[in-house]
């Protein structure tokens, strides 16, 4: 593998041309036997890998494709974006998943509302400088706007206690984004403020959780009277819940893009193994031949494809208005139920032989081919940035027009 990009990208009207580019360089700069070197790494080797992988890209133009060029991204056409996101998952080229929050949820909430001098963390992001979020909390989860950490202004810091928990990389991160109640007495969605939290400083304490899939990708934040300077405020006070919208929106976006086409991929390998994967009790015929596992498997191929469409739709709408709106709930609801129908019908495909420990490697993506432990994780997402039941209270009220549900 060279270890230095020989091309540099850039936004072109010759789309062709950049695809065609794009799959030589590929062809050059993904790493043989990347799975395997990650299955038996440490969290420090984890870690320089994903250094080494953002280095590559960066130096390509493709690490920040969906920054805008003034800000040192690539500044690619939302169609561009949408093919250098195709050609990745096809060359199975790994991208550095501790960076994922820094380059889309946090640049995006720092370029829509940073100062100068908050916006100097962009470039120390593209060197590899890597963050997490501090919103949900232990009570406060699909309802993000009752948390209770809370952070009082005194002079010229805050001063910050509670708890956030599922924190995705925390304990590879650097910095943390902090949603924190500033006026307790305010109603509970303006009375929250967007601080930046050097994790390093006193009164932070980090404890990694262990998940089903025996990976450590979460981590619980405690905080006793940590000290953050008005300087690294957000914004203006209370006006945090505003600019969280920012980071989840960002989060909704640019993960669909990525995720759809690794859906897609999925299901083209699911189908290649079903046609030498014997079923039945006698094992005489392959899983393709069978009429029920091919007709789930082309529902599923259908949604993949819905999905594709609705993740375009929604992010051009975000790159026209700022805000992710109503077919967010849409989108998230739609794939997290797909990945969970398509990650079980390979399991069910595979018997027994799925239930083999092959040490799955750290922060692979959602549809790694290790059918067992992606369908673990795909319940994750029926959880995770809202839960599915609370998707569908939004589409309920705010598409078909349902009554509200009665306030507690």
């Amino acid at each position: 593998m060279t270890s230095e990009p020989t091309s540099v990208f850039a936004p072109t009207d010759d789309h062709e041309q950049l695809r065609r580019d794009l799959r030589d360089w590929l062809a050059v700069h993904t790493p043989d036997g990347w799975h395997e070197e990650l299955r038996t790494a440490t969290k420090e080797q984890f870690r320089a890998f994903n250094i080494r992988q953002a280095r590559t890209l960066r130096a390509a133009g493709l690490l920040a494709a969906h920054w805008p060029a003034v800000h040192g991204g690539g500044g690619f056409s939302f169609r561009e974006q949408i093919l250098i996101q195709e050609e990745l998952v096809r060359a199975d080229f790994p991208q550095p998943r501790l960076l994922e929050i820094s380059l889309a949820h946090i640049a995006a909430t720092l370029i829509a509302h940073g100062n100068e001098e908050q916006r100097a963390h962009l470039p120390a992001i593209l060197d590899g400088e890597i963050w997490c979020q501090g919103f949900s909390e232990p009570d406060a989860g699909s309802d993000l706007a009752s948390l209770r950490t809370r952070a009082e202004h005194r002079g010229d810091v805050y001063v910050v206690n509670g708890q956030k928990i599922w924190s995705s990389y925390a304990d590879h991160a650097s910095w943390c984004l902090l949603l924190a109640r500033t006026d307790p007495d305010a109603p509970k969605h303006r009375g929250l403020s967007l601080l930046m939290l050097d994790l390093d400083a006193p009164g932070v304490e980090l404890r990694p959780i262990r998940q089903a899939t025996g990976t450590e990708e979460f981590s619980e934040i405690f905080l006793t009277d940590v000290e953050i300077p008005v300087a690294h405020r957000l914004g203006e006070e209370n006006a945090g819940w505003r600019m969280a919208q920012t980071t989840l929106a960002a989060e909704r976006v640019f993960n669909t893009l990525e995720l759809q086409a690794r859906l897609a991929m999925a299901a083209e390998e699911i189908a290649a193994q079903a046609r030498h994967t014997p079923v039945g009790a006698d094992g005489g015929r392959a899983a393709a031949d069978d009429t029920a596992f091919r007709q789930d498997l082309a529902a599923r191929a259908a949604e993949i494809e819905v999905l594709g469409l609705l993740g375009q739709h929604l992010a051009r709408g975000v790159e026209r208005t700022g805000e992710v709106g109503v077919e967010g709930s849409l989108v998230k609801l739609l794939y997290s139920e797909t990945l969970q129908k398509l990650t079980g019908l390979a399991l069910r495909m595979q018997g027994m032989s799925a239930l083999l420990d092959q040490r799955r490697e750290f922060a692979t993506t959602w549809t790694s081919g290790h059918w067992m432990i992606d369908h673990l994780k795909s319940w994750n997402w029926t959880i995770a940035a809202g839960s599915n039941e609370i998707q569908r209270t939004i589409i309920g009220e705010r598409v078909l027009g349902l009554p509200r549900e009665p306030q507690q």
